[in-house]
């Protein structure tokens, strides 16, 4: 099955895609022209805004069917498109207006959610011509004014339109980089959900960069797209979001401005189970918490979120054994860094930091091999452990889906055998499905089912 097969049943039968399909709501662009400069801290926009309308003429993008020789031409109606996830960009401003945006503002007191700043710094992208646009092509591809003429001229190429200013989305870090201003957070006005914005009702952040790429999919990556641009594979995908993930977390973290709130650290960058768990005085009452082993940090510490950390210790044991363990090494100490001052983890956070970019270094162009190992080692003896949380698995059941669709795609598996070991990762998903819920012991059953199958492909 392939990336939007697979989104499109998921979609169409309701299956719980856990926070995934909770907020699929802006994405603002920066320059990000390589990897070392994507984790960077987010530039300012640019100006040159020309807005959607400039994309949206019969000959360019505005078309109703996917007729065009080297690109769909169609793109503008599946932005528009009310009836999938691929339209929730076109629709970011619009929900501010709903019930649900309105309530938030109240909570919060910041008047009118459609004007208010902490949300349409995401909900109305870069180069939006009028808020009512959302996030349009250039909150995405970089405001237009540039590039716009040299885009569609005969003979133009890629590269000669990201030397102008579009932005190299073909690129995974680039990706990233611009999807997590809105889908994890930036120092950008209006760009950081903490968590007082959560507390009032904000859907909870999740980010996995391949499966939402799938979800706004617009293009087609065929021989002509991959002799124009990159067309990285799901699995590259998958690894290169997760440390950058990882390296903005820990970024955003190290600034005083957002870490901090009076004399409370911001909960934002926290395991919301840590705290969000049933509680009792009943003399019977055992703590529902298992012992994380990847965590040093005392009974009633409320750690830092692993969910990245998680990911990538896997698959760096698959991938890159020889920097694994100083990995995991670093992520530990810096969980016990935070329990003795912030200028420790601030040292201990630069480490890791530095361990996440050699790792989107080192794992960015992963084999067939190695997937199906990454796979199992999601859930084995080591990693399994570590499930102690709603947060970090959903990251798991997110990865083992992308890691299978990259499978696919490369041919290593059938389509037909991808359908019928379908119900397996629907039961690992719907194992996540309420965090309220969430059982440890059982989920960690049902993703090695789900693994189990599809090591049983190779």
């Amino acid at each position: 099955m392939g990336e939007r097969a697979r989104v499109d049943a998921l979609w169409q039968a309701g299956v719980p895609v856990v926070a995934l399909f909770l907020l699929v709501f802006a994405v603002i662009a920066h320059p990000s022209p390589a990897l070392s400069t994507a984790f960077a801290a987010p530039a300012s926009p640019e100006a040159g805004a020309t807005g959607v309308a400039s994309c949206a003429g019969s000959t360019c993008h505005g078309r109703e069917e996917p007729t065009g020789a080297v690109v769909r031409l169609d793109e503008l109606k599946i932005w528009q498109d009310e009836s999938s996830p691929a339209g929730a960009h076109s629709r970011a401003w619009r929900v501010l207006g709903e019930p649900r945006a309105r309530a938030i503002a109240a909570r919060l007191g910041i008047g009118d959610p459609q004007s208010a700043a902490v949300c349409t710094g995401c909900h109305v992208g870069a180069g939006a011509a009028r808020p009512s646009e959302g996030v349009g092509c250039e909150g995405c591809h970089g405001n237009a004014a540039n590039w716009l003429a040299s885009h569609y001229a005969v003979g133009g190429s890629h590269a000669n339109n990201v030397a102008r200013g579009m932005r190299a989305l073909d690129q995974p870090a680039v990706r990233a980089a611009i999807c997590l201003d809105c889908h994890y957070g930036s120092d950008k006005s209006g760009q950081f959900a903490e968590h007082r914005i959560m507390a009032a009702g904000h859907p909870r952040l999740s980010f996995e960069l391949d499966l939402f790429s799938t979800l706004e999919k617009h293009w087609n990556e065929d021989a002509d797209y991959a002799q124009r641009k990159r067309a990285p594979s799901a699995a590259t995908l998958w690894v290169v979001g997760q440390a950058m993930a990882l390296d903005r977390a820990l970024g955003l973290f190290a600034n005083d401005r957002l870490a901090n709130r009076g004399m409370f650290p911001e909960l934002y960058f926290f395991d919301c189970q840590s705290c969000h768990r049933r509680i009792s005085d009943e003399p019977s009452y055992r703590p529902s918490s298992p012992t994380n082993p990847g965590r040093d940090t005392p009974i009633g510490t409320v750690p830092f979120q692993d969910e990245n950390m998680i990911m990538l210790a896997a698959a760096a044991r698959v991938g890159a054994p020889d920097l694994a363990s100083r990995f995991v090494a670093d992520s530990i100490a810096f969980h016990k860094a935070i329990t003795v001052s912030r200028p420790a983890a601030l040292a201990a956070a630069a480490r890791l930091r530095s361990d996440a970019r050699a790792l989107a270094d080192r794992l960015s162009g992963i084999g067939t091999r190695e997937v199906f190992a990454m796979i199992a080692a999601l859930s084995d003896t080591v990693t399994a452990p570590r499930f102690t949380d709603y947060e970090g698995s959903v990251q798991a059941v997110m990865a083992v889906d992308t890691l299978l669709s990259s499978l696919s795609d490369a041919g290593a598996v059938s389509r037909a055998d991808v359908a019928r070991i379908r119900p397996s990762i629907d039961r690992a998903y719907a194992a996540t499905h309420d965090p309220n819920a969430y059982n440890p012991l059982a989920f960690r059953t049902a993703l090695r089912t789900a693994t189990n199958a599809i090591g049983g492909l190779r």
